[in-house]
């Protein structure tokens, strides 16, 4: 209760009192401030609808995320994509711990936090320079590789236990010279010329067309690497990351079919 009169009775119409004008006052400035906030408010959430925020490991490639970028923007103009590349174990950590919305590592586990979403299947083939004395083959056996210089992933990634794993059970002994943790480097040391390695053949593609790797598959070898996208079980997905995410499968689906 204000305890004093808001309404002038002594005019007719009736009039405000000093105090009634200064309650109107503030009543419409009340009224204004809200819808201010409402304003405000569905701005922030027009904002938060179109945020998508994506750890990758590094090898998912900047090229794909770019296009994958313009495409959600065509379908969605207020997205905002934001990607950060990571090693393995970071990208968990960062969905895991809300830093990420989504997440695109290799080997993911499904845990009782996480989801995992199957994305694709990456074949592995053996990668050599040009210049290498294996480089004119069509095809190798496992065989083959034993007693080349190999440059392989770091012992801690699932992927270079994987390969590690294969040559060992298949009697292939090669010669370990340098191993990485991403393979961007690995593509590197393996351009110069001296050294092997076994390496998703999806990510080899514009160093083939450049000239400056070639691919070969292995024999009998059904060695591949899968990936996969996670996110937290409890996290609601907001229309800009469900929309990124069928965008992920339709990608899949495409290369499945070609």
């Amino acid at each position: 209760m204000l305890e004093t009169p808001l309404l002038d009775r002594s005019t007719r119409p009736l009039g405000l009192t000093e105090a009634g004008r200064l309650y109107y006052d503030f009543c419409r400035d009340v009224l204004r401030r809200e819808q201010e906030f409402h304003d405000a408010l569905n701005q922030v959430k027009g904002r938060v609808e179109g945020a998508v925020q994506v750890a990758a490991i590094y090898s998912v490639g900047i090229l794909d995320m770019s296009r994958l970028e313009q495409e959600l923007s065509r379908r969605m103009p207020a997205a905002e994509l934001q990607v950060e590349y990571l090693r393995p174990e970071k990208v968990h950590d960062a969905v895991l711990n809300g830093q990420a919305d989504l997440g695109i590592l290799s080997y993911p586990v499904s845990t009782k936090d996480l989801v995992v979403i199957p994305w694709r299947e990456e074949k592995m083939m053996v990668a050599l320079a040009p210049t290498h004395p294996l480089a004119s083959r069509k095809t190798l056996s496992v065989a083959d590789l034993a007693g080349h210089d190999f440059v392989g992933f770091d012992d801690d990634l699932r992927v270079g236990k994987e390969v590690m794993q294969y040559l060992r059970r298949n009697h292939a002994q090669v010669s370990m010279v340098m191993h990485f943790d991403n393979i961007q480097t690995m593509k590197e040391a393996v351009a110069l010329g001296t050294a092997i390695s076994i390496l998703p053949v999806r990510v080899l593609g514009v160093d083939i067309e450049q000239g400056r790797l070639v691919a070969i598959p292995i024999r009998g070898c059904n060695l591949t690497r899968p990936l996969g996208i996670i996110h937290l079980r409890r996290k609601a997905l907001n229309r800009a990351m469900q929309v990124f995410l069928e965008l992920l499968r339709e990608e899949a689906r495409a290369e499945a079919r070609a």
